[in-house]
Order: structure tokens, then sequence, then C-alpha cells
């Protein structure tokens, strides 16, 4: 007697292509069947004929291609909500490269208009194709009371962190056409 069973992943399971009915996607195995006591079931057995899969022909291997997605560099301090202004960034490096600052200067940022209605500042998040780097630390600039700007600081502790942080300033630059100035 066979049984079915249905499996998600039939090439890793299977080692036989004689277990394997391409057209049901069912493997058949062989398994004891045990009479079950207390049951109201009163079917039959069945029988089923033996699987025939037609002579295979080996195909070529297909080339694989990555699919990489490109994400617009973005800067954003809700997350899910972009923003529009572009900020002065400054850079320091300590002298052995251990170690970096940057500092982000927004000038009346797009946020201070949609904060209410969107959520909180939590943070200033920058989001490219390699994913999320985030910082905590964002304060806002008041004048007279209103919101002016908001600043925010990003350290980067290790070379690493640091090389990841410029990769992602220069898809921001390109994007949003900054450019680096080197002080003298």
């Amino acid at each position: 007697m066979a049984c079915f069973r249905s499996i998600g992943s039939l090439a890793s399971l299977t080692h036989s292509p004689r277990d394997v009915s391409r057209s049901s996607g069912i493997v058949l195995t062989s398994c004891s069947v045990y009479p079950i006591t207390r049951s109201s079931f009163t079917g039959s057995p069945i029988s089923i004929p033996p699987v025939h899969l037609p002579s295979q022909t080996p195909t070529k291997p297909r080339n694989l291609v990555p699919i990489t997605m490109m994400v617009k560099p973005t800067l954003q301090f809700i997350q899910g909500t972009d923003e529009m202004t572009i900020p002065d960034v400054k850079l320091t490096r300590s002298r052995d490269g251990s170690n970096g600052m940057a500092l982000f200067n927004f000038d009346q940022p797009s946020v201070f208009d949609s904060s209410g209605e969107v959520g909180e500042i939590t943070g200033l998040y920058m989001i490219d194709e390699e994913g999320v780097i985030q910082s905590t630390d964002v304060n806002a600039r008041f004048v007279n009371g209103k919101p002016e700007g908001i600043v925010a600081k990003h350290v980067m502790r290790t070379p690493k962190e640091w090389d990841r942080f410029m990769r992602f300033m220069e898809r921001y630059s390109d994007q949003n056409g900054l450019q680096f100035v080197k002080k003298q």
C-alpha cells in the first residue's frame, strides 16, 4: 500500500526521479497503516498505479543574473517620510582614521511642516540600496520659540562604519547635486 505526502520542496527531499510525479507535485513513499480503533471512518482501501515519468533530456544550466534593487538615497527624520531639505554636511575624521563624525545642519526642514500629521522625529535615517544607517543624536534649533532648523550628529567608531557612511554620501550627493569641499 502507498500513502500520499504533500512536499513543499520536492528536489531536496527525494533522491530518485522515480519517486516524484512532476505533474501532480506528490511524492509516493511506502508507509505503514495502523488501524484506528475509535474512528467513524468506514472508507475502503484504494490502489494506486505506479507513476511513469517521461524520459528526461539533459538541459543546459541557466546563467542566473543577480538582481540589484535600486533605492533612491534619502534622509528621513520620520520613517517613511523623505526629508526634502538638502543639509549642509561637515565631516571630521581622526588622524589615524579609526573614527569620525558627520554633522548635518538642516535649515527650515520640511519635517516641521508634516511632523504633527505623520508622527514624531525619532532620529536621522540614511537610506540607500545597502540598507539604513541610523543616528539618534538629533536636536532642533529654535529662534523666538519657533523651530528654525535641525542639527543631527552621526558618529562613526570604526573604519568600516566610515566607509559605509562615505558610500551613502557619494550616492546621496550624486542624487542631490552636492559636492565635497576639502578644508584648507
